[in-house]
């Protein structure tokens, strides 16, 4: 009884940090200004129509759930961090659309079984520190013959090589936690789902992110806008050395990225994964 209360307590502990971590800098101007196409290319591929009940897992600020309200869906969009519906429903007010916004945790969704015509996660579930977990409730909230769909950051991109350049200066993981980038993998995303999908569509595909006069300059950016990266950053910050080899780090990769002339430009490799409940 002690160890399983002390895993419920740790596990609630994990869940806040993940939470607060997200609520840091400014993610709503990451989803609007640099990625919002993400959202639009999951729900055209998932092919959410009016009439079907929608499920954004992870939703953050609605990148996927709010396009998916405007084809007349009725869409809950859930996230572990409500500090950043507030965006959320303002992009979905000027898009002049309505949804529904939940707190919710991915690994324990407080919804009935079969209960969504479509479930679809935009970045966001592959931040769920337990993968299975997460992919069991996926599957758990969508009706047989309903569709699942993923975009996930892959581990070979962009920003799959800069969680593993922050990795030796990150906190360490909790015991039993997976690294975001493998819902990136068409593999292993297979796996978690097993047979209880069908018609498991994969292709990796990528995002321009434009804007940036140097790597040093998204570096810096992203040193104020990016949770993990804050995160990352204010565990070393009482080491300079630490801090700076960072810095040289994360600038580095950028550079290394850059196809840019003049300015950076980034691609960002995802991969977008479609499946049918069986």
């Amino acid at each position: 009884m002690t160890d399983t209360v002390d895993a419920v307590a740790a596990d609630r502990a994990l869940k806040a940090r993940h939470r607060a971590m997200w609520g840091l800098g400014d993610y709503p101007s990451v989803a609007r200004d640099l990625i919002p196409e993400l959202g639009r290319v999951l729900v055209a591929a998932t092919g959410v129509r009016r009439g079907d009940r929608v499920l954004d897992v992870a939703a953050g600020t609605g990148n996927a759930a709010v396009p998916a309200a405007l084809t007349g869906a009725e869409v809950v969009a859930s996230d572990l961090t409500p500090e950043l519906f507030a965006a959320g429903r303002e992009a979905a007010a000027l898009a002049g659309t309505e949804l529904t916004w939940e707190e919710a945790d991915a690994e324990a969704l407080p919804y009935p079984d079969a209960s969504f015509d479509v479930v679809l996660s935009c970045v966001g579930v592959m931040f769920a520190p337990h993968h299975q977990r997460a992919a069991d409730e996926l599957v758990r909230v969508c009706r047989p013959g309903g569709r699942i769909g993923l975009v996930s950051w892959t581990p070979e991109g962009f920003v799959g090589e800069m969680f593993r350049t922050m990795k030796p200066y990150a906190p360490p993981p909790p015991p039993g936690a997976q690294p975001p980038p493998l819902w990136g993998d068409e593999e292993h995303v297979r796996g978690l789902l097993g047979d209880r999908v069908t018609d498991v569509v994969a292709r990796r595909q990528s995002v321009t992110v434009s804007g940036y006069a140097s790597p040093e300059a998204w570096r810096d950016s992203w040193k104020q806008v990016y949770g993990p990266t804050i995160a990352t950053y204010r565990n070393v910050g009482d080491d300079p050395e630490r801090v700076a080899a960072l810095d040289r780090d994360l600038a580095a990769l950028a550079a290394r990225y850059d196809r840019g002339s003049g300015t950076t430009v980034l691609e960002w490799e995802y991969l977008l994964l479609t499946a049918r409940r069986a």
